[in-house]
């Protein structure tokens, strides 16, 4: 059930006492066997954020992904059927990897009208159908129907790509992402095709990245100089408190102030943000979309800036007052270490003006990053050191971590209780 208001008395925490409010271990972010766990309940079984429609333009356009947390390399493309698909990126003769340039290990985009197999030349429609095998009549009573790619579920919600590695999961993408996916759609993400990413590798669990971005109990102390003096001491003196929160199956949103664009007093911000008319929250002046969906700003206070969704396992979007867009995506490649990712999306700029408001944002961004990336490797390595210290206090702002790992540790739960009951041989 949402919550849009805190009440005069109680928690937001306390709203969902499946929760708890006792200390929490963080074993499930230090454990290899563990990571292992969720490496078949989580990421080999949920829908997963790959990509966006504008990276598939025209009939033929691909892109390749590489998801360490199932071990495998897909390819995503626009068939000639004008179908979004997706497949292992595995040839069927001999196992070369099918689609790749220079270096095997890095992803790859372009646009093809068959995919073919640098090896022995094998050919595959966009559709997946081996169409060509060199020297077939080499070959024993070879049936080139039996021998197309294997396909992954594959389906699009609000322009976004995702892929379910588990044949047997049956629920359909829009009932997954839920109220709070329903909540977003109509707003207009397609427009925004001005795009801007980082990535990194970050030597700390998955979920303590999530963990970062899902509380901004963290901003008035981390990101304190990226404010002028005066304002720093302010944020520090009165601390943060949300808008919003909202838990919604695995998924979860945190509504925030910070409409700041521009802000009441132009000595709040730093002297560069004052000429581009920029910064964290964005360009000043952002386009007009009219009406909003009704997931956004659900507390409809009116110093909301941004909303920050966290939608399971491992993919966030936020959406900004000025009207642009954040998304992070978070993949595991070991226990310890993950592959973040950080995308900012624009309605194209006009004019040159538009454009530096635009950059400023996205280098803004990015310092904020990476504070938060250097400050988790801290955490990670001592969470993993020999210290008498188990479990840890959280606050009532930090309602949305305990979501994550209560979460995360549910789907394990329930995949081992169903494994338990599957005969070896099954």
């Amino acid at each position: 059930m949402p919550h849009f208001a805190k009440p005069a008395e109680g928690s937001w925490t306390e709203h969902y006492p499946e929760l708890g409010t006792e200390d929490v271990s963080y074993h499930d972010s230090i454990s290899p066997e563990h990571y292992e766990l969720e490496q078949q309940a989580i990421f080999g079984r949920t829908w997963l954020n790959v990509g966006r429609i504008e990276q598939l333009p025209k009939v033929g356009s691909y892109f390749s992904k590489e998801i360490d947390a199932v071990d495998t390399s897909i390819v995503v493309v626009r068939s000639s059927k004008d179908e979004v698909r997706a497949f292992h990126n595995i040839c069927r003769h001999r196992g070369n990897k099918l689609v790749w340039q220079d270096y095997p290990g890095e992803e790859t985009s372009g646009t093809c009208r068959q995919f073919t197999c640098k090896y022995h030349a094998w050919r595959y429609s966009l559709e997946g159908e081996c169409t060509f095998v060199q020297q077939e009549q080499e070959f024993f009573n070879l049936d080139k129907s039996d021998y197309g790619l294997a396909g992954i579920q594959c389906e699009m919600w609000e322009g976004f790509i995702f892929v379910n590695f588990d044949p047997t999961n049956t629920t359909p993408l829009r009932d997954y992402m839920g109220e709070l996916g329903k909540g977003l759609e109509g707003y207009p993400f397609g427009e925004l095709t001005q795009v801007h990413k980082y990535r990194a590798e970050v030597g700390a669990n998955w979920k303590l990245f999530i963990d970062a971005f899902a509380e901004f109990y963290h901003a008035p102390i981390l990101h304190a100089k990226q404010s002028v003096s005066e304002e720093s001491r302010k944020l520090m003196e009165v601390g943060y408190e949300a808008l919003a929160y909202e838990i919604d199956g695995p998924h979860g949103m945190v509504s925030s102030w910070g409409g700041m664009a521009p802000p009441k007093d132009l000595d709040m911000v730093k002297p560069i943000e004052q000429k581009l008319r920029s910064g964290l929250f964005g360009p000043w002046e952002g386009p007009d979309f009219g009406e909003m969906p009704p997931g956004l700003n659900p507390a409809r206070h009116k110093a909301w800036g941004v909303d920050s969704f966290v939608f399971f396992p491992n993919f966030m979007v936020l959406i900004w007052k000025p009207n642009w867009v954040l998304t992070y995506h978070y993949w595991p490649t070991s226990y310890n270490t993950h592959i973040f990712e950080g995308t900012c999306y624009f309605v194209p700029p006009k004019n040159a003006r538009e454009r530096l408001a635009q950059e400023m944002a996205v280098v803004t961004f990015k310092e904020y990053a990476l504070q938060d990336g250097n400050t988790l490797e801290a955490t990670q390595t001592m969470l993993e050191s020999n210290t008498p210290v188990k479990t840890f206090p959280l606050g009532d702002q930090e309602v949305l971590l305990r979501q994550l790992h209560v979460t995360a540790r549910r789907y394990i739960s329930e995949f081992q209780q169903q494994s338990a009951k599957t005969p070896a041989n099954a």
